[in-house]
């Protein structure tokens, strides 16, 4: 879950041979590090294959389209394409792929417009929107602080966990993580919280958790793959891409928490966008495609019945 004050500008570290074998232990897809090597970079990809041109077009959800848009016949959509399996880059090294893209090419199609995605910082997205992108989607977690700023259209609910060397031979307890090495993509839900989990740890008496931050989801993965952080801190469905991509050397510990909604962000004057794409996203609900969908990535429970804009959470 990515927070409004993620920031990314960190280059941290560069892949060992060995890491880089571990993340490419279960799959063909790939995930670019901040040194510019991919897990997974096959010449083929084997992630899930999506034809926007199976969604039929819902005339009423177009209908309610802003001029500039259904004119130019293409929703500009912003993503930071690092994190894995929500959005990031194809092994042919330029095509976003994942379970967010998906999504929002389907919700393309559904208000009959070709969908261009381009990579951006995500500190940058927001507040771009409305001026270099239409729209925005990156696993944004939906917050009172974010809706400030933006619309935020609901299609999705995902949680926090945490994952540890298989066999957990640190004998990790999740209910604390006072003096180990945990590691954290920069400016997610878990960055911010991680560091809260560390004064408390201070605050008690206790040393506090060495905190890894990096730019790059794979990165992250691969450094505990790899034995200098501990734990791995991320969103549920990061945490179980992450299992996958590393063959087994990580494993999940113990449950999902702090689960939230995620959605599409408009900028705050959009109204007309921000409606149109939340019939969109209600029309693949109820067709059962947002499920298929989310499904094909391994995510499908985390589909949402309801598309909201700015719905109440706390």
């Amino acid at each position: 879950m990515r927070t409004t004050l993620r920031k990314l500008p960190l280059g941290l570290v560069a892949l060992t041979a060995t890491s880089a074998l571990l993340l490419t232990a279960c799959t063909d897809a790939s995930q670019t590090g901040t040194d510019g090597s991919t897990a997974g970079s096959d010449e083929t990809s084997s992630a899930p294959s999506f034809d926007p041109s199976t969604v039929e077009v819902d005339d009423a959800a177009a209908a309610l389209l802003p001029d500039d848009v259904a004119s130019a016949g293409t929703l500009v959509v912003a993503s930071n394409t690092e994190y894995a399996p929500a959005e990031f880059i194809d092994a042919d090294g330029t095509t976003p792929i994942g379970f967010d893209i998906d999504v929002i090419k389907a919700v393309g199609a559904t208000l009959g417009l070709d969908v261009d995605v381009q990579s951006a910082d995500f500190p940058a997205i927001i507040p771009a929107l409305g001026t270099k992108y239409d729209a925005g989607i990156s696993s944004f977690t939906i917050t009172e602080e974010r809706m400030k700023e933006a619309n935020m259209i609901s299609f999705l609910n995902a949680g926090s966990a945490y994952a540890v060397a298989a066999g957990n031979p640190d004998d990790v307890d999740p209910a604390s993580l006072c003096g180990l090495t945990v590691a954290v993509q920069t400016g997610t839900i878990q960055d911010e919280d991680i560091a809260v989990q560390s004064q408390a740890c201070t605050d008690a008496g206790e040393e506090k958790i060495d905190i890894l931050q990096y730019e790059s989801q794979s990165d992250a993965t691969t450094n505990v793959a790899g034995g200098k952080a501990q734990v791995l801190y991320a969103d549920s469905p990061v945490i179980g891409y992450a299992v996958e991509q590393t063959g087994g050397q990580l494993e999940q510990l113990g449950d999902v928490f702090d689960s939230a909604p995620q959605g599409v962000v408009v900028a705050k004057d959009d109204t007309e966008l921000a409606a149109a794409i939340q019939a969109a996203l209600q029309s693949l609900m109820d067709s059962g495609q947002l499920e298929e969908i989310l499904g094909a990535w391994g995510s499908g429970d985390a589909a949402l019945d309801t598309a909201e804009i700015n719905p109440s959470v706390g």
